[in-house]
């Protein structure tokens, strides 16, 4: 029988961190606790074999310890990135071209080895094919050089045909498959309808929503046929990563959750659960993340979009939101990116309680947000050497 909180493997004590309740492999001496969050569900089932690790977690199959990605894993942070950003100043440019993609996508695969391998992408990048000029400009984010406010604008949208548009995403993905085979799971991803809306509509990022939101209450017919479009392009977005070596997906709401809870159902809500009906159709084994930074007032609605996996921000305690969302559900993080800037010692306990909390079933271990620039590479590489040498 599996469960949320099951035997696990320690370590001795003068092995691990004080606090801690899982230890690596070497030097080990293993005994077995019960954790007392949760409780049994299902018979545990047997993982696939030459499956990647993450995509037998999702679907409950019993795993030797969490699967291991981060958000922004690869860019960033890494001197090899900041090396190719010298040489090609421009976003787009390095994520438009399928060299650089797939050279940048496998730089931490390279060195950390981790369980997922996200392609190097933005959630902005169909915009240009549905008719919507956009740039990244650094030190600034985002830029939408005609920011949406009209029926007449949305009327000029076009819904998004990726292999029109994103050739390079699927040439991509396809190479990366071949790359990493089955030693790791390739990751594709899509912005939601409300936090792209926000973005054309806002012109960029903000702080305080004021122009979706003044759309959202004076006009909501128009931000709603703009919602409309988006929910169809993503779908076939999504498809279409599929379709070219993605394995899972992850749809990033970022800011669905500026909303409150009643308008969360009206504005994002139905739209992501028409991108997960319309792709479940289809493509019915494709894993689907949902992550929305901040989401601990909406939690028990995000199962409802039809997900496979809810990703957490470390604003939530693990065990509380695996009570929240339910035993069944996936969970993805939620280490606060922040502690990747402690002790080696420190990012070990957190690390430890994050697992312990989430149990052994259905967890992929992530930051509950992206790496923050400058955060030591010495210590992303603790990171993942702590949480592949768990053993549950």
């Amino acid at each position: 029988m599996s469960c949320i909180g099951c035997p696990v493997s320690l370590y001795s004590p003068s092995s691990v961190a004080r606090g801690s309740a899982f230890g690596l492999r070497s030097k080990s001496k293993l005994f077995t606790v019960r954790c007392t969050v949760g409780e049994y569900i299902e018979a545990e089932k047997v993982a696939s074999v030459g499956e990647p690790l993450l995509l037998n977690a999702v679907r409950g199959e019993k795993v030797e310890r969490p699967p291991v990605w981060l958000m922004r894993q690869a860019g960033r942070y890494m001197k090899s990135y900041q090396l190719i950003c010298e040489k090609y100043p421009s976003f787009r440019e390095r994520s438009e071209n399928v060299d650089l993609v797939v050279e940048i996508s496998l730089q931490p695969w390279k060195v950390f080895r981790p369980d997922g391998v996200i392609l190097f992408s933005d959630i902005l990048t169909p915009l240009p094919g549905m008719n919507i000029p956009f740039d990244i400009v650094k030190g600034k984010g985002p830029l939408i050089y005609d920011p949406i406010n009209t029926a007449a604008d949305v009327d000029q949208v076009r819904e998004f045909v990726p292999e029109e548009s994103v050739p390079y995403v699927g040439k991509a993905l396809t190479i990366l498959r071949e790359e990493v085979k089955s030693d790791a799971a390739v990751l594709g991803f899509v912005g939601a309808p409300f936090t792209l809306a926000s973005y054309v509509v806002e012109g960029g990022s903000s702080k305080h929503f004021a122009k979706i939101k003044r759309l959202a209450f004076s006009q909501p017919k128009v931000l709603h046929s703009l919602l409309q479009k988006f929910a169809t392009s993503m779908a076939r977005y999504i498809k279409y990563q599929a379709d070219n070596g993605a394995q899972a997906v992850q749809i990033f709401d970022s800011w669905a959750t500026e909303l409150s809870p009643v308008d969360f159902e009206e504005f994002s809500l139905p739209y992501l659960k028409q991108i997960v009906d319309s792709v479940k159709k289809t493509h019915p084994d494709l894993p689907l993340i949902l992550y929305a930074s901040g989401s601990g007032g909406l939690i028990e609605r995000l199962p409802s979009t039809g997900v496979d996996v809810v990703s957490l921000d470390w604003t939530v305690d693990m065990a509380e939101g695996r009570r929240r969302l339910g035993l069944d559900m996936a969970v993805q993080g939620n280490v606060d990116p922040g502690v990747l800037f402690g002790s080696k010692e420190f990012i070990t306990e957190r690390i430890h309680d994050t697992v312990r909390k989430a149990g052994s079933s259905k967890h992929i271990l992530n930051l509950g947000h992206g790496i923050v620039v400058g955060t030591p590479e010495e210590n992303v590489g603790h990171f993942f050497e702590v949480a592949k040498g768990i053993r549950y």
